[in-house]
Order: structure tokens, then C-alpha cells, then sequence
């Protein structure tokens, strides 16, 4: 046992920081006081944390859950390249049970924070469509897989490359993502063709939008087809987020600046 804990002891031996990913008050308390900086990762913070990184989605992945806290406090500056960073988070429906170490030198920034922080449309906008793209994963329609694809921020140039398929149903309105009933009507409208275009603020700009940026030069997955094509060329050629809902694996996908940075699966939520 003693050869154990000193193995386990080498993980935090003379860390730079840590990393504490949604604790309990109690948990906070037990690092509160450490002579290295403590930053907190979650969704909202509740233990008053000074150093806080907030998490717009709920990460099931713990990768995606660590990537998004780290890039986050580098941006924010809590850590500076080359720490050693102890990262303590729940598993499997633990509380505090894993613990991590990663030097923030060798940390490959995945685009993730950038994605939510950073984007033209402010940040809740982007979570709120998440949610409704996952929730159409989820459920689909009447049982039945769908495909659909969001195009948030930078609304006027996208509006600019792009031409109506059909009626705009949401030409005079003023209804905005986030809303419950208009949270419905997405998910009605997503089984016809064409791209939801969503302004920086939320607002519903068009639905049944056929996105014509050139595709030269922008390279997906095989497998995947004109719909992720569309929404990786409409975010090189703008600074709009796309997120699409694949009909054929049931993945929800973001793209920014023509590349993937982010994937989910919606039955794991």
C-alpha cells in the first residue's frame, strides 16, 4: 500500500495548479488554501471560486470536459505555458474520483473554448442551438433519424452567400433561439431541407437557406456528406459557427474556420 501511495504521490508532486472540474463546497475547501493556484471548471460557480472557467455544455466525455477547462484558464490566464496542471473531476459517478496531470506545454489546444468564448454569436446562443441540435439527435422525428444544420453568427455575409429554398417563415418575427416553443419549432422545421441561419444575439434570421460558399479546399471525414460540406465552407467564408445534426451516424458536429472542433454524441446526454 505504501508503494502505491507514493506512486500516486508523484502525480501532484510540485504540480503549478489545479484544476477542480464542478466540486461540492466541501471538495473547494480542501484546496481553498493551497499555495498554488486553484481554478475552478463548471457550469456555474457555485462555490465562489476567485480563478473560474465556465462550462456551457455538460462534456460526458472526460477528454472534452478536461480540454475545454485547461484551453479556457490559458486563455484567461490562470496558467501559463508550461505548467504542470493536476486536473481533479468525476467519473462514472464519482465525486473527485479521477486525477490527471498534464504539462500545458504539451497540450494541443483543440479549438473548444475558442468555439464558445470566442465566436461572433455570443456565447449562451451557441449553447442554446447545441441543446436543440442535440435534443433533435436525441429524438429525432416521430421516431425517425434527421439531419439538420445551424449557422450562427455573422448572419448578414451568410445571408449574403446563400439563397432561399422556400417561404422564410421567420421573415417578420422576432423569435429567438432558447425559447421553449421556439425550440419546437426548429426541431418541425429541421425535417425539410435547407440551413437555419441565427444571428449573433439569437434572433432567428431564415430557415430553408441553400449555402453556396465555394467547398474547394475544405476537407471532411468520409462518410459525412453536402451538408457538413456546406457548413465547413459557410465557416471558412464567414465568422459563423456550424453546427450539424448527421442523419446518418447521429453525431452532432460544430465547425469553425472550415475545420471539425467539436463532436457529440446525443445519446450520451
Amino acid at each position: 500500500m505504501n508503494e502505491l501511495r507514493d506512486l500516486l504521490a508523484d502525480v501532484v508532486a510540485d504540480a503549478d495548479a489545479v484544476s477542480l472540474f464542478s466540486p461540492n463546497a466541501a471538495a473547494f475547501e480542501r484546496f481553498e488554501d493551497a499555495d498554488i493556484p486553484v481554478v475552478v471548471v463548471g457550469p456555474e460557480n457555485a462555490v465562489d471560486a476567485e480563478n473560474f472557467v465556465e462550462l456551457p455544455i455538460d462534456f460526458i466525455d472526460l477528454e472534452g470536459r478536461v480540454r475545454f477547462g485547461i484551453e479556457g484558464a490559458l486563455e484567461k490566464e490562470f496558467f501559463e505555458e508550461g505548467d504542470e496542471v493536476v486536473c481533479v473531476t468525476d467519473f462514472l459517478g464519482g465525486v473527485g474520483n479521477t486525477v490527471a496531470r498534464i504539462e500545458t506545454s504539451d497540450f494541443s489546444p483543440s479549438g473548444v473554448y475558442d468555439l464558445f468564448v470566442n465566436s461572433r454569436a455570443e456565447p449562451g446562443v451557441v449553447r442554446d442551438v447545441f441543446e436543440v441540435a442535440i435534443e433533435l439527435g436525441k429524438k429525432g422525428q416521430k421516431g425517425k433519424p434527421v439531419g439538420a444544420l445551424f449557422v450562427v453568427g455573422d448572419a448578414g455575409k451568410v445571408m449574403n452567400k446563400s439563397r432561399p429554398l422556400s417561404y422564410n417563415p421567420f421573415e417578420k418575427s422576432h423569435v429567438h433561439v432558447g425559447d421553449p416553443i421556439v425550440n419546437v419549432m426548429l426541431k418541425e422545421f429541421s425535417r425539410l431541407d435547407g440551413a437555419f441561419v441565427i444571428s449573433d444575439a439569437g434572433k432567428i434570421v431564415s430557415a430553408y437557406r441553400y449555402l453556396e460558399p465555394s467547398a474547394e479546399g475544405v476537407d471532411i471525414p468520409k462518410g459525412l456528406g453536402a451538408r457538413h460540406m456546406a457548413g465547413g465552407a459557410i465557416s471558412r467564408d464567414t465568422n459563423a459557427t456550424a453546427i450539424v445534426l448527421s442523419e446518418s451516424d447521429g453525431l452532432v458536429r460544430a465547425f469553425k474556420g472550415g475545420e471539425i472542433v467539436l463532436e457529440i454524441d446525443p445519446e450520451e446526454y
